[in-house]
């Protein structure tokens, strides 16, 4: 998909870097995207800036202009790809202590995160036999698509990947037992974000060789071809096209509403989904008035699409429009 023939274009972007008061960058932010039609969320915080948003090219370049003129952000390259609707229904700009949130947010990924390596240099790192390869994904992204050999933390957020870490390391420790080489360990994740934060999380507790993979899944998708790639399934992505393949095609996942988590062909052929209000991972999680309230809100998202309408919420603060 290019913008010859795709109407928005959607920007994952991040960094990494120190900003002394995010409330006073959060309102002319939320502006200069609003004032051109640009929608999607960012996160602000005292160590960065983390989102995805969406408009048309030109109205992208004018909000990422102005987010290259913040602290350290002047040379911020987001990941782009294209969509024929607006992916997004509001703007919002949000305060958060982490912009990827870990539960340490003294940490500082700018001056200790781990070595990064290249998508054309990931496979010869994580078939190293003494490198141990960890995903640092949550379950359901683990679940559709991963590297051969990763080890599957199987949390269900972020935050719970230290406490996870802290075990496994002693798991393996023991396993190799005394006189071992110190570990080497390889991370990855979507774009990147989340290994920047874990590599300097486990620089802090003293593992040395830390490595993690350049650009995350997606740049290795889009530059690694296909029969040389060691990735197997579909990579989750936080937008409207759920999931992507190789040079970053459309996946086959789609999203259940009320969990949020993906679902493949086979799943949605299951007696126990029902569009936009359960899925066979939710489904027995869900009481009848919840369902009740998926569906009619199914409903109307339903007929807005008929009508050619948007379906949204009121806003919720300043920084939302």
């Amino acid at each position: 998909m290019t913008s010859e023939t795709q109407a928005f274009r959607v920007a994952a972007l991040y960094r990494f870097t120190r900003f002394s008061d995010p409330a006073a960058l959060r309102g002319p932010l939320a502006k200069a995207c609003c004032a051109v039609g640009v929608k999607g969320t960012l996160l602000l915080a005292r160590e960065g800036i983390n989102g995805t948003i969406a408009g048309t090219d030109a109205a992208i370049e004018s909000v990422l202009a102005h987010i290259r003129a913040l602290p350290g952000c002047g040379d911020l390259v987001p990941k782009s790809a294209w969509a024929e609707a607006m992916p997004f229904h509001r703007m919002k700009v949000r305060l958060k202590k982490e912009i990827v949130t870990l539960g340490l947010p003294d940490l500082d990924p700018v001056a200790n995160a781990g070595t990064y390596v290249e998508p054309a240099d990931w496979n010869a790192l994580i078939t190293d036999p003494d490198v141990v390869v960890i995903d640092t994904r949550n379950d359901y992204e683990v679940a559709i698509g991963a590297f051969a050999r990763a080890v599957d933390p199987k949390t269900s957020s972020f935050s719970a990947f230290p406490d996870w870490f802290r075990d496994y390391r002693a798991g393996l420790e023991e396993e190799r037992g005394p006189g071992a080489p110190p570990l080497k360990v390889a991370m990855y994740c979507t774009g990147g974000i989340r290994c920047e934060k874990s590599t300097a999380f486990l620089k802090s507790e003293g593992i040395e060789e830390v490595f993690h993979l350049k650009g995350g899944i997606l740049d290795y998708l889009e530059q690694v071809p296909e029969p040389e790639s060691l990735w197997r399934g579909e990579c989750f992505v936080f937008d409207e096209r759920v999931a992507v393949g190789h040079g970053l095609s459309p996946g086959t996942h789609a999203l259940c509403r009320a969990c949020r988590r993906p679902i493949s062909p086979e799943e949605r052929a299951s007696p126990l989904f029902v569009e936009g209000v359960a899925c066979p991972a939710c489904h027995d999680t869900r009481d009848e008035a919840s369902k009740a309230r998926y569906a009619e809100r199914h409903r109307q998202v339903a007929r807005a699409r008929e009508l050619g309408i948007a379906h949204v919420g009121a806003t919720r603060d300043s920084g939302e429009t």
